[in-house]
């Protein structure tokens, strides 16, 4: 089966394409921060006891590299590395697995949902194993040299919400 590679970067919400005979494959590393309002104890906590600062508007990381599959990150920790979800937009309630990213481009698995790494987050970076998953780009146009992405321009979008595209 082909695959199709779509730059979630370019892309503001949700958005799903489908094209026939293709598996499209969201791409790009994204960062996913929350309103400085949601800053709560609970927040301060991860960040104080377990090293985990998810991140807020106030302070939104510009990731170096570009990776593929996506990347979208939702917290960092005190040694310049990110924690983010694989394949998706950051849910920690969802089934994509979560990964950590050091600051030499080395990816490691942490766990495989978000779900069992909220139960697990005191061990976290104990449990870390390498993972070969995801590679690194310095760009999109880096990646586009190996890859076949999908042209975003030939879809017209607004910001009103989730969206599906079959493509013919």
């Amino acid at each position: 089966m082909r695959k199709i590679y779509l730059d979630r970067t370019e892309l503001k919400g949700c958005m799903v394409v489908f094209i026939p005979d293709a598996k499209v494959i969201p791409s790009g590393t994204t960062v996913y921060s929350m309103n400085i309002g949601s800053k709560n104890e609970e927040y301060l906590r991860y960040a104080d006891v377990y090293d985990i600062h998810f991140i807020f508007d106030d302070d939104v990381p510009v990731p170096d590299f570009y990776t593929v599959p996506q990347v979208d990150i939702l917290a960092r920790d005190s040694n310049d590395g990110f924690i983010g979800t694989i394949g998706q937009e950051s849910d920690l309630e969802s089934d994509a697995p979560i990964c950590y990213i050091n600051n030499r481009h080395e990816c490691f698995l942490i766990d495989r949902s978000g779900k069992e790494f909220l139960d697990m987050e005191v061990s976290w970076k104990n449990n870390m194993e390498p993972y070969s998953g995801i590679t690194f780009y310095s760009s999109k146009s880096e990646a586009e040299k190996e890859f076949e992405f999908f042209d975003i321009s030939l879809i017209k979008t607004d910001d009103c919400g989730p969206s599906a595209y079959m493509i013919k």
